[in-house]
């Protein structure tokens, strides 16, 4: 699941080296995907203030920053990876995979990935460093982190729609009480972590705790 976009006729207007942020959302819930997305900021167009890690912001502005971002952004690229990938490759190949698939989804390319953390993916479609801490640190990071984040939560506002009583538009999937409540009444969705615990405790015997 991929969306992106490509300003392109802003090319010539661009340094040689293109640089894009890169990071991601939603490593720890118990269901839902792993968002990732890559952001190439546009020099051509005025700085946006406000950039930081998406954690540190509120919802509200969080969403401001978002359509800034999605206007100003140079080229841009979202990926999903879904709840099933995850249980086939494990949420850390799940999360690699996405920044290989968000990279490569870029379109003028990035010359250079500078990707939030302390690993790389070996796939890397281009040349990589891994900022410890870059969320809060590089403004394309920043960016990345906030793409990621806000289209991670409007899927799980959707997700609750569809599977209703798990309470997804609240948690977002995060393992809170009131998510492990109703996953013990429910049982698990579709869209949930069979791999994590406590969903795989549930599915392999039949209770939660």
């Amino acid at each position: 699941m991929t969306k992106q976009r490509d300003n392109t006729t802003n090319a010539e207007t661009v340094v040689a080296r293109l640089i894009a942020g890169v990071d991601e959302a939603g490593r720890g819930p118990l269901a839902g995907p792993v968002t990732v997305a890559a952001v190439i900021l546009d020099p051509s167009k005025p700085r946006i203030r406000g950039l930081d890690d998406s954690k540190k912001l509120t919802e509200s502005k969080r969403e401001a920053l978002y359509e800034k971002i999605i206007d100003r952004a140079l080229a841009y690229s979202i990926v999903m990876v879904m709840s099933d990938e995850i249980d086939r490759i494990n949420i850390f190949q799940a999360t690699m995979t996405g920044m290989c698939r968000a990279l490569s989804g870029l379109t003028p390319a990035a010359h250079e990935a500078w990707i939030d953390g302390n690993a790389l993916p070996r796939e890397l479609p281009c040349a990589g460093r891994a900022i410890v801490g870059g969320d809060g640190l590089e403004p394309s990071i920043s960016a990345a982190s906030i793409l990621a984040k806000v289209t991670r939560d409007r899927w799980m506002v959707e997700l609750d729609r569809e599977h209703p009583g798990y309470g997804f538009a609240v948690h977002k999937g995060y393992g809170t009480p009131q998510h492990l409540a109703a996953l013990k009444q429910l049982g698990p969705c579709p869209h949930h972590r069979r791999s994590f615990a406590p969903v795989k405790i549930l599915v392999d015997q039949g209770v939660l705790f």
